[in-house]
């Protein structure tokens, strides 16, 4: 991973040249991949719940086989799970650090090997900072300028009110781009975020076909996959735990709202509503008014 090259001027994308302050210069490792690609950045909580990483790989999961490729930041946290993520799946990943490229100063310093995998599967690890420039506090909001620039889209998968997260959210309003948010439970300040993004104007995004359709391509939902395949051996194939399946169960029976379901399944309530997001992004329940029913 030691090669890199600049683009200059013209060279740069052009949505990157379409943006307010565009970049000089680029440095690179590795490979932008056309420009008839999808571009959707994914950003989100350095300090993640297992709800945030079950999200995160499931929605890119579901983008497997398109031409879409992942944009983050390198960090920890959700940047790295969806970069991991990306490569698991088979698809393009760029990452923009908010340091210089060479392995020295590469921030942070714990995803090298990540950067490496990136260059080696067909992705670019991007910067516009000069090699050996270290990680600072005001590199930050730059690099997220470039991720929203290059994008088409934005997706925030958790985020406190005040973090860079939403800055990246907000260039990308800025510069007309599409912004999605992944709901929480209401009790995680980590969903505080995203759900001052939707109430925005942001798009709710529940499933992967939700981020299809924020990028302009065709749904291409489950349920009609899968029109005869019985509900059974569908939910066999999505190896679900205990308290998932506890949750099916009860719901076979007949909808009940979130008080009842706490009640009749002995199981608290802050643990049930993730359980419900992770299962209505699954395709498997969904909520009308108050009740929760199967699909």
């Amino acid at each position: 991973m030691d090669k890199f090259y600049t683009l200059e001027n013209e060279q740069i994308p052009q949505q990157l040249l379409q943006i307010p302050k565009p970049p000089k210069k680029l440095y690179i490792k590795g490979k932008i991949p056309e420009e008839n690609t999808l571009f959707l950045c994914i950003v989100g909580a350095r300090e993640y719940s297992n709800y945030g990483e079950e999200v995160c790989k499931k929605l890119i999961n579901g983008l497997k086989g398109h031409n879409i490729c992942i944009v983050s930041g390198l960090a920890l946290g959700i940047d790295g799970i969806a970069h991991r993520a990306a490569l698991d799946n088979g698809l393009k990943t760029i990452a923009f650090p908010g340091s210089g490229l060479n392995k020295n100063v590469l921030y942070p310093a714990s995803h090298a090997r990540l950067a490496e995998e990136i260059v080696y599967a067909g992705g670019a690890i991007i910067s516009e900072f000069e090699m050996d420039t270290k990680a600072a506090a005001w590199n930050f909001p730059m690099r997220n300028r470039l991720m929203a620039g290059i994008s088409k889209a934005v997706l925030v998968i958790e985020a406190e009110l005040k973090s860079g997260t939403l800055i990246t959210s907000k260039l990308a309003t800025d510069y007309n781009r599409e912004v999605g948010a992944v709901p929480g439970h209401i009790f995680s300040p980590l969903s505080i975020g995203p759900h001052t993004l939707i109430r925005n104007g942001a798009i709710p995004i529940t499933d992967s076909n939700d981020i299809l359709e924020m990028l302009g391509l065709e749904r291409q939902d489950g349920i009609k996959q899968y029109e005869n395949v019985t509900q059974q051996s569908l939910l066999q194939n999505l190896n679900l735990n205990k308290d998932e399946n506890s949750i099916i169960e009860i719901l076979k029976i007949k909808p009940l709202n979130s008080d009842e379901l706490i009640i009749k399944s002995n199981i608290p309530a802050r643990k049930i509503n993730e359980i419900i997001s992770v299962l209505e992004i699954q395709n498997i329940i969904e909520k009308r008014g108050e009740l929760i029913n199967l699909k």
